[in-house]
């Protein structure tokens, strides 16, 4: 496999381009792998996965159907890269306050949330009440993305540079996360911008990812742990701010305590259209895009690449909530209403 003859172009080395460049690849297919470098939301990501989510404690969308296969493709690739990429963690989801507790506690024995719960734990210190979920992990997305480029270069299939955008490009597929969104590419966004601290904190518990408080703590490994994170719709871009930097540390201080050091500080912006649910599709005068992955990349980026390599390669069109031509379709029709 070379990319000097390659079939099709990825533009984008964040997860959507990363985890469709391994579908083409599995099956024997052609194609160049083409990034900025310059970073972008899927590196600055805790890769956290949380199979029940919310205020309202419900399952991620369809997690039961893109876990499995989330779980079998970071496998493969850890044989391929020859180092983890995925860490599985249970997930302990804390309410803070009695009313929260009482949603929560409600629907842990209704039969779609169920099977991920663990059990009812003792609540720490502070909080009303707590549950252990199972399912849960982080994906460490830098290691993920290093150790594909550096197979695919060695493939001859990675090239560092930038592509114009221009839809009449027949054979390219735009993976280009928020920077496409708001460019304004593909309708109306809803991109939100997050910030995320990195902490070193060697006395906190390295066994689970902890949610509440609006926020998550998520363990590193060798006393680091990354917890966010704020939204922020209006200023979108990649800077961090003291305002961030003060309202993480709070979550931080209430998931995990008060005694910690900061040793990162990142800011990043999801690729949002609809909620976190991601869409692929072609462009109307050529190309695809794959897209709107928002804050759970690591959970739906390898079935979504898997459907949309299916769709360039065998005509297999997925399901139509996944359909970028549906979506906007339905965009323009609520505009015109």
């Amino acid at each position: 496999m070379n990319g000097s003859d390659a079939k099709w172009t990825i533009v984008g080395q964040g997860l959507a381009g990363t985890c469709l460049a391994w579908a083409l690849w599995r099956r024997g297919v052609n194609f160049t792998l083409i990034d900025r470098g310059a970073g972008g939301s899927s590196r600055v990501a805790s890769g956290m996965v949380n199979p029940v989510t919310g205020k309202n404690f419900e399952p991620s969308w369809r997690i039961a159907e893109f876990l499995p296969e989330a779980l079998e493709f970071y496998a493969d690739v850890e044989s391929r890269i020859g180092g983890q990429v995925w860490h599985p963690f249970p997930v302990l989801r804390l309410a803070g306050s009695d009313k929260e507790w009482r949603k929560i506690s409600n629907k842990l024995t209704e039969p779609h949330v169920a099977p991920w719960v663990i059990g009812q734990v003792a609540a720490p210190a502070g909080w009303s009440g707590a549950v252990a979920v199972r399912g849960g992990g982080r994906l460490d997305t830098r290691a993920f993305m290093d150790g594909s480029r550096d197979f695919f270069q060695q493939l001859g299939c990675y090239q560092l540079g930038d592509v114009p955008f221009a839809q009449n490009r027949d054979g390219i597929v735009w993976c280009e996360g928020a920077a496409g969104l708001l460019a304004g590419r593909y309708g109306p966004q809803r991109c939100a911008k997050g910030e995320i601290l990195t902490l070193r904190a060697d006395g906190w518990d390295k066994s689970q990812i902890r949610i509440g408080a609006g926020g998550w703590l998520v363990p590193q490994g060798g006393g680091l742990f990354k917890v966010g994170s704020t939204y922020e719709w209006n200023e979108l871009d990649e800077i961090p701010t003291a305002q961030g930097r003060a309202r993480v540390e709070e979550i931080a201080s209430r998931l995990g305590g008060a005694e910690f050091e900061v040793v990162g500080h990142e800011a990043g912006v999801r690729p949002i259209l609809r909620r976190s649910e991601p869409l692929i599709g072609p462009l109307a005068e050529g190309g695809w895009m794959f897209n709107a992955l928002g804050s759970k990349g690591s959970l739906y980026a390898p079935g979504m690449a898997a459907r949309l390599a299916r769709w360039l390669l065998d005509g297999i069109e997925p399901e139509p909530e996944v359909d970028f031509r549906v979506f906007l379709q339905q965009t323009l029709a609520d505009e015109a209403f």
